[in-house]
C-alpha cells in the first residue's frame, strides 16, 4: 500500500496510526521468521508516539522502518555487528529521524544490514540472515537488505537505507521495490554511523516512485551539524513528478551494456528504455570511459575511510569490551578481534595498508585522482543528456552462500552503482520486470536512472514515467 494512500485513509478516519502499527506487527509476526528483515521493534513505544500523531502533516501517523545504522533515541543501533549489539542504545536522534518526526512519521523498527554496511547481500550481518521475499533461497542484496526486504514483504510501508556503493539501489532492484540514493550533500549524514564518509548517503526505499519523492521531501535539506550538507533550496519533488519525459535526452553508456550482463537483465532494461522513448524521450549512446577503473578506485577509497572511521571502536568508549585484558594494548586488540566480523576485518586491513607510510601516495592519492576522472565523465555526459539509464546489477539476486568464498566476485556485483557514489550524483532503481531463474522463479530486475548533482526532481520525473 502506498504512503499517499495511507495518508488519505488516516485523514478520512478509515484507519488510525495505532491500527497501522498493529497491522505491521501482525505481518512481521507472520512473515519475518522466514524473511528476517527486522532486528527489533518496540510496539508500545511506537503506539505512544502514534497517540500524539498530527495527521495533517505530510507523513502524519505513518510508521517508517529504519536501517540499523541510523541513530534513533532510546533504540538500539547495532549496525548488524556484535560490537554494538550488547550494550549500545542511542542517546540521540539522527537528523533524518528528527526530520521524519517533524513530518509526522513514526520511526518504527530496526532493520538488518551487512555489518557496518560492508557487503552486497546482507549475509555479512553478524546477527541474522535476511532472505529475499521473492525467493527465500536468495539474498535480498545489501547492505540495506533488511530495508528492501521489509518493504517487499509488506512488513514495512517504507524504510530508510544508506548507500555507500549501491546499498540502496542494489537491494531495491533484487527485491522489486524503489530505492533512491540522493546526491551527496542533499540529505544530512549526522547520526548515520559512518562507513566511508565521502561516499555515504541516506535515502528511502519504497513501493512507488511517488512515495520515494514524499520521503525525500521530508528528509532533504541543509543541516549545520553536517559540514558536507549544502545550503540550497529543496524543490517540491511532487509538483513535477507527472510532467513526463517528452523532449528529454536519455543516455545509454556503452560501457554498462557490454559483456558480463545476464542477457535477460539487458533485455528488461532496454525494454524500459524503449518505454521511455515511446513516451517522447530520445535515447542517445554515450561513453563513460573511466568506468573500468571504478571498482578498483572504490575498493581503495572506501576501505581507507572505513579503517579510519572504525578506529573509534576500541572497547574503551562504547560497544564490546574484551574481558580481563592483560593491558591496554590487549584490550584494544581483543575487543576489535572479538567484536568485528571477517568482512569488516578484511576492509580495515586493506584500508590500513593503502594509507600506510610509503603506500598512500601510490594507492590512496592515485585513487582520488581517478575518482576525479570518473566525476568528469559524468559532468561531460550531463552536458549532452538529461539522465543516464543502465542496469542496477549484472544479474538478478543470487542464491544464499553462492559467493561465500569469493569476496571479489561479490564486489563486482556493484560494478554499475559504485561510480554514482564516487561522483556524488543521484541515482534511483525502479522495477523493470522480472526474469526467469534456473529454478523457474521470477526474479525482479531494476532499471537504474542516474541524474546530475542535485537533479533529484528530474530523476524522479523520469522514474515515474518508467514505473
Amino acid at each position: 500500500m502506498s504512503l499517499l494512500s495511507l495518508r488519505e485513509q488516516l485523514r478520512s478516519g478509515a484507519t488510525t496510526p495505532e491500527a497501522l502499527l498493529d497491522d505491521l506487527a501482525a505481518k512481521i509476526s507472520a512473515s519475518d521468521a522466514q524473511v528476517g528483515a527486522y532486528l527489533s521493534y518496540d510496539l508500545a513505544a511506537a503506539k505512544a508516539e502514534a497517540a500524539a500523531a498530527d495527521l495533517s502533516l505530510p507523513l502524519g501517523g505513518i510508521p517508517i522502518a529504519i536501517k540499523d545504522n541510523l541513530n534513533v533515541i532510546g533504540q538500539p543501533c547495532t549496525c548488524g555487528s556484535k560490537f554494538l549489539s550488547e550494550n549500545y542504545v542511542s542517546p540521540y536522534d539522527a537528523t533524518v529521524i528528527k526530520k521524519l518526526r517533524a513530518a509526522g512519521a513514526i520511526p518504527f523498527g530496526r532493520l538488518n544490514m551487512d555489518e557496518f554496511a560492508m557487503g552486497s547481500s546482507t549475509e555479512n550481518s553478524a546477527l541474522q540472515t535476511t532472505r529475499n521475499p521473492r525467493d527465500l533461497d536468495r539474498v535480498p542484496g545489501g547492505s540495506s537488505g533488511g530495508s528492501a526486504a521489509s518493504v517487499a514483504a509488506g512488513s514495512a510501508f517504507a524504510a530508510l537505507g544508506s548507500d555507500t556503493g549501491g546499498s540502496i539501489r542494489q537491494p531495491a532492484s533484487h527485491c522489486g521495490v524503489v530505492g533512491l540514493k540522493p546526491s551527496y550533500g542533499r540529505v544530512s549524514r549526522y547520526g548515520l554511523v559512518a562507513f566511508a564518509s565521502s561516499l555515504d548517503q541516506i535515502g528511502p526505499i519504497t513501493n512507488t516512485v511517488e512515495d520515494a519523492a514524499l520521503v525525500l521531501q521530508a528528509i532533504a535539506g541543509y543541516d549545520p551539524l553536517d559540514s558536507t550538507s549544502l545550503d540550497l533550496p529543496v524543490p517540491d519533488y511532487l509538483a513535477t513528478l507527472h510532467d513526463g519525459v517528452k523532449g528529454m535526452k536519455l543516455g545509454l553508456p556503452k560501457e554498462y551494456f557490454g559483456d558480463g550482463i545476464d542477457p535477460q537483465v539487458r533485455a528488461r532494461v532496454m525494454a524500459a528504455a524503449e518505454k521511455l522513448a515511446a513516451a517522447g524521450a530520445e535515447l542517445v549512446e554515450i561513453s563513460l570511459p573511466h568506468t573500468e577503473y571504478a571498482v578498483a578506485t572504490y575498493y581503495v577509497i572506501a576501505p581507507a575511510e572505513a579503517s579510519s572511521n572504525l578506529s573509534r571502536f576500541d572497547g574503551v568508549r562504547y560497544g564490546h569490551r574484551a574481558k580481563d585484558p592483560a593491558d591496554l594494548d590487549e584490550l584494544y586488540r581483543r575487543s576489535r578481534e572479538e567484536g568485528f566480523g571477517p568482512e569488516v576485518k578484511r576492509r580495515i586491513i586493506l584500508g590500513t595498508y593503502v594509507l600506510s607510510s610509503g603506500y598512500s601516495e601510490a594507492y590512496y592519492k592515485r585513487a582520488q585522482q581517478v575518482r576525479t576522472l570518473i566525476r568528469r565523465d559524468f559532468e561531460e555526459a550531463f552536458q549532452k543528456v538529461d539522465a543516464i539509464l543502465s542496469p542496477v546489477a549484472p544479474s538478478a539476486a543470487r542464491k544464499l552462500g553462492e559467493f561465500a568464498n569469493d569476496p571479489l566476485h561479490e564486489y563486482l556485483s556493484d560494478i554499475f552503482t559504485l561510480s554514482t557514489n564516487l561522483a556524488g550524483i543521484c541515482g534511483i532503481s525502479v522495477p523493470a520486470g522480472t526474469i526467469t531463474s534456473d529454478t523457474g522463479t521470477e526474479l525482479p530486475v531494476g532499471l537504474q536512472i542516474l541524474g546530475p548533482h542535485f537533479g533529484e526532481a528530474k530523476l524522479l520525473q523520469i522514474a515515474k514515467a518508467a514505473e
